[in-house]
C-alpha cells in the first residue's frame, strides 16, 4: 500500500469528499464574505510607463505570484485576454489591460523562475501565452483540489471550504472587453487573486498530508511544459445539433455556413454565435433552401436579419448545393485510435472484456485514493491500452505503453499493475 493509500484509509483525518480537517473552518460554520481587496482596487495598468513600474515591483517581490486572466467569451472572437490580474508579496495586486499593453513579455521575463499560482491553469495559459507570459513552474489550485479529493473545485468553493471566505460570484461571465471596466468588475477581478497564495499554501499542506504532493508536482510540470494545442481539424463538425445532419450535402451546408460565419465574426471581432446561431446553421442544412425566400422562412433567419445578410448566407448554401459529389464531406470524422466503446462488443469481444475489467479496476482504485478517475488515468489512455494491449501484457510492458501515451510516473506506478491484470480478462 502506498503512502497515499494509507492516508486515504485513515478516515479520521478526512472530511466528506476528501477536504482538509475542520481546523480552518469558522466557528459558526459560515464563510466570511470577502468584499474588498486588502489595499483597495488598484488602478488599471494601460500604459507602457505604468507597466514598467509594475514589472519592477513584481520582479522585486517575494515568493510565488498569483495570476489570473479574464476573457470575453461569448462576446468577442477568439479567447484573448482582456484583463490580467497578478498578486505577489511585496508587490501587492496589479490589474493590467492587455488592450493598452499588448506585449507583457517583459513582465513574463521578470517573473522567470517564479512559481505561478493559477486556478484551472489550462484555461488561462493559452491567452497568457499570446501576450508573452509563459510560466516555467506553476501550481494549479483547481487540479490540486481534484487530487486532494475535494467534491467542488471551483475557485469560490475552494476558497470557502479551505480558507473560510466567500468570494463574490457575480461578474464571471461579463463582457471583459468593455472599456472602461466598472469598479465592481475590477473589485471582483482583484479578489480573484487576493487569496490564491493562501489557498496554494493550504492545498500544499493537504496534498503532503495525503502523500500526493509529488503527484501534483508531476502534473504541474506537465502543464507548464506542454506545447500549445494544435488547431482543431474540421472545427465545423462541432456545431451544436450536428447529430441531426446525416446527408453529405447537408454537411456541406454546415461547413460553408460555419466558414462564412467565422470569417464575418473574425472581421467584426464578435463571438460567432452573435453572428449566426448554431441552431440556424443546422436548420438551413436540414432544409437546403433554394433561394433567399426559402431561407427567410427558417428559424434563425427571420425579419430582423437584413437582405444583405440573408444573401450572404444563401450564397454559402448555394456553394454547398453546387459542389460535385466527390467534394462533399464524408459522414464522420476520421478518428485516430480505437472505435467508440459501444462498438467493441461486436468488433472485438475480447477487447470489450478487457475494457470492462480495466474500467472497474480504475474506478475502484480512484475511489480508494479519493480522486477523480480521469485524474488517475485518462479514459482515452485506458481505451487505447485495452484496444491494442502490449505483448506480453505484463506490468513492465503496460508501464512502457502508459508512458508512451503521456502518463506521468505516479500514474504509471499505480495503474500499470491493475491494468496488466485487467488485460488478462476473457470475453
Amino acid at each position: 500500500m502506498t503512502d497515499a493509500q494509507e492516508t486515504a484509509a485513515d478516515t479520521a483525518l478526512r472530511t466528506t469528499g476528501g477536504g482538509p480537517p475542520d481546523d480552518d473552518v469558522p466557528v459558526n460554520g459560515l464563510p466570511i464574505p470577502l468584499l474588498e481587496p486588502r489595499e483597495g482596487i488598484p488602478p488599471v495598468v494601460a500604459s507602457e510607463h505604468a507597466l514598467a513600474q509594475v514589472t519592477a515591483a513584481f520582479a522585486a517581490g517575494r515568493g510565488p505570484v498569483a495570476v489570473d486572466a479574464e476573457r470575453a467569451s461569448g462576446y468577442r472572437y477568439g479567447q484573448r485576454a482582456y484583463l490580467v490580474q497578478l498578486r505577489r508579496e511585496g508587490a501587492g495586486t496589479a490589474l493590467i489591460d492587455p488592450v493598452g499593453c499588448p506585449d507583457l513579455s517583459g513582465l513574463g521575463q521578470a517573473l522567470d523562475g517564479t512559481e505561478w499560482i493559477l486556478h484551472a491553469a489550462t484555461q488561462d495559459l493559452p491567452c497568457l501565452r499570446d501576450i508573452g507570459m509563459r510560466p516555467t513552474s506553476l501550481f494549479d489550485t483547481e487540479l490540486a483540489g481534484r487530487l486532494a479529493g475535494f467534491p467542488r473545485v471551483g475557485l469560490g468553493a475552494m476558497v470557502e471550504s479551505v480558507l473560510g471566505y466567500a468570494l463574490e460570484k457575480g461578474h464571471s461571465a461579463v463582457d471583459w472587453s468593455t472599456r472602461p471596466l466598472p469598479d465592481p468588475w475590477l473589485r471582483y477581478a482583484a479578489l480573484d487573486v487576493e487569496l490564491l497564495v493562501d489557498l496554494r499554501d493550504e492545498l500544499e499542506k493537504e496534498l503532503d498530508r495525503q502523500g500526493k504532493l509529488e503527484w501534483a508536482h508531476e502534473e504541474f510540470a506537465a502543464i507548464a511544459t506542454a506545447p500549445p494545442a494544435p488547431p482543431r481539424k474540421d472545427p465545423w463538425r462541432r456545431t451544436s445539433g450536428m447529430h441531426k445532419v446525416r446527408r453529405r450535402r447537408q454537411m456541406a451546408v454546415v461547413r460553408e455556413l460555419w466558414t462564412a460565419r467565422d470569417r464575418v465574426a473574425q472581421r467584426r471581432d464578435v463571438s460567432p454565435g452573435k453572428v449566426l446561431s448554431d441552431a440556424a446553421i443546422v436548420e438551413a442544412a436540414l432544409a437546403v433552401p433554394v433561394n433567399v425566400a426559402a431561407l427567410t422562412a427558417l428559424p434563425g433567419f427571420g425579419h430582423r436579419m437584413g437582405r444583405r445578410q440573408l444573401e450572404q448566407w444563401q450564397a454559402a448554401v448555394d456553394r454547398a448545393r453546387a459542389l460535385p459529389e466527390n467534394e462533399l464531406p464524408q459522414p464522420g470524422q476520421a478518428v485516430a485510435g480505437p472505435p467508440p466503446p459501444r462498438a467493441w462488443a461486436d468488433k472485438d469481444p475480447a477487447a470489450a472484456a478487457r475494457l470492462a475489467a480495466a474500467r472497474t479496476a480504475v474506478s475502484a482504485l480512484a475511489e480508494q485514493l479519493h480522486l477523480p478517475q480521469e485524474n488517475l488515468i485518462t479514459p482515452d489512455t485506458v481505451r487505447r491500452i485495452c484496444w491494442e494491449p502490449p505483448a506480453p501484457a505484463d506490468p513492465d510492458a503496460v508501464a512502457a505503453a502508459l508512458t508512451a501515451h503521456g502518463a506521468r510516473h505516479w500514474q504509471v506506478s499505480l495503474v500499470s499493475p491493475i491494468l496488466a491484470k485487467a488485460l488478462a480478462a476473457k470475453a
